[in-house]
């Protein structure tokens, strides 16, 4: 039996690299920490990314109908999507999370493009923070990483491709 691993490094290609990332506003102490941590590395990667697009919407809902409107046709390597989702009192909570996860897995299956799933769902503010450069790491930097890793992966893979 053969067995293959299919991996994908970063590779200097002429056409270039262009990411999206749609961010939430709600919870901007969170969203905003997410976006710069993702944004420098981004910043940082080789080969280099060529544009990254930023595209601010009000709330987690809001992002799967954003991107639904900016994938198609596009030209981006991948899409990060960020967000903070605290849990509250009602069930507001459930209904969001799930809204915004069925949603934004759905656009990457419709569009054939990876897209990032960088929302926090969290039951605190300490959990948050803990995971925007606290104790449990940096979700803003990890969702960079896994978007330029997918990005290589799609174009490496992708129909019409060398292998």
């Amino acid at each position: 039996m053969e067995i293959r691993n299919l991996t994908a490094k970063p590779s200097r290609r002429d056409d270039p690299l262009k990411i999206l990332v749609v961010m939430s506003e709600f919870n901007a102490l969170i969203t905003e920490r997410l976006l710069s941590g993702c944004m420098e590395t981004l910043a940082s990667a080789d080969p280099p990314v060529d544009r990254t697009d930023i595209v601010r919407v009000p709330g987690a809902l809001e992002i799967p109908e954003t991107l639904s409107l900016l994938l198609p046709d596009s030209s981006y390597g991948a899409a990060i999507a960020l967000g903070c989702v605290i849990r509250g009192e009602t069930g507001h909570y459930d209904a969001v999370v799930q809204g915004a996860t069925e949603g934004i897995v759905r656009q990457s299956q419709l569009h054939g493009i990876p897209v990032v799933f960088g929302i926090l769902t969290v039951d605190s503010l300490k959990q948050a923070l803990d995971r925007v450069g606290g104790i449990a790491g940096h979700k803003g930097h990890e969702a960079g990483e896994t978007a330029l890793r997918m990005a290589c992966l799609f174009r490496a893979y992708s129909k019409g491709s060398s292998r």
